[in-house]
């Protein structure tokens, strides 16, 4: 077996190479889900949310089949944990409800931020779900990280408007999607994972189309939408090929350049920029949340929990 960054006669650089195309590839993924933020913000001016997330999912669902398709075979949906699929796929549904709803009200970059607590959330629940010690060092980061949710949001100060509470429910059931993605991964190959998050999606958004469809006039909606239902598949394929190429511990710090996309789309597109407060919140959110990864990559010493 050959060790990730190792040398090997004719295979010199190999290691590395693939780690840097893996980061590369996971800096595009966060990039393609920041668009799909900037999509459904952009539709929101005219479109109801349910109706943006309808479309969404049958969208991918749409690109999914078209790039599975050539390699699908009987086994594709097979799973051996089904229920964990669908709970996987309930919880991508509802946190992009809410973020949705949410980016009617707020810019992009305060929902990103808000959003970003998700790592402090599986931190909090690995000890239950995943039978993870949560260690003081643990703890001390999810309470910092919620010090920076509330910088950005602003509780009581006058400044927090009810949709931050959407965003905050996000991270919550976002840190429940990434802990079941754990699970998963285990049994089940990321195609087949990939897929169940497009169906799933579709078949619990399609009930509600009829209700909220309304044909775009303007051209610009069209691409508004092709974009969303592009991205969602696009970005977590993307994602599926990093980790792929590159450990997750080694991926999961850039996935912080989501914020910078979001920040540089939302001046671009909508001519937001960031507050002071929403700046600092981010930072803290993101020091946080780093770590905790940094914490979380250092081999455990003899004594410690997790220590072989």
């Amino acid at each position: 077996m050959r060790i990730v960054g190792s040398r090997e006669p004719g295979m010199r650089g190999t290691g590395q190479r693939n780690t840097l195309i893996g980061i590369a590839l996971m800096i595009g993924a966060v990039a393609g889900f920041a668009c799909i933020d900037t999509s459904a913000k952009f539709l929101n001016r005219v479109m109801d949310p349910p109706l943006i997330v309808a479309i969404r999912y049958v969208g991918s669902l749409v690109v999914v089949a078209a790039v599975l398709a050539p390699r699908a075979d009987a086994g594709l949906l097979r799973t051996r944990r089904p229920l964990l699929q669908v709970l996987r796929s309930l919880c991508l549904v509802i946190a992009t409800l809410c973020t949705v709803v949410a980016l009617r009200y707020l810019p992009l970059a305060q929902v990103t931020s808000i959003t970003f607590a998700s790592p402090l959330v599986v931190a909090l629940i690995a000890g239950p779900l995943l039978g993870e010690t949560v260690g003081w060092r643990r703890a001390a980061a999810v309470l910092v990280g919620f010090c920076g949710v509330l910088i950005v949001s602003r509780p009581g100060l006058g400044g927090m408007h009810p949709a931050a509470g959407l965003a905050v429910v996000t991270a919550c059931v976002n840190g429940l999607y990434i802990a079941v993605t754990r699970l998963l991964a285990s049994h089940d190959p990321p195609e087949t994972t990939m897929l169940y998050t497009s169906l799933v999606g579709s078949l619990l958004m399609l009930p509600v189309l009829p209700f909220v469809w309304e044909t775009p006039s303007d051209p610009w909606l069209w691409l508004g939408i092709g974009t969303i239902g592009f991205f969602g598949a696009f970005g977590h394929w993307l994602l599926i090929l990093a980790h792929r190429r590159a450990p997750a511990s080694t991926l999961a710090p850039f996935a912080y350049a989501h914020l910078l996309w979001a920040i540089l789309l939302g001046f671009v597109v909508f001519g937001d920029l960031p507050d002071r407060w929403t700046l600092i919140g981010g930072a803290v959110v993101a020091a946080s949340g780093l770590s905790l990864l940094s914490h979380e990559r250092r081999p455990a010493r003899p004594g410690e929990p997790g220590a072989a």
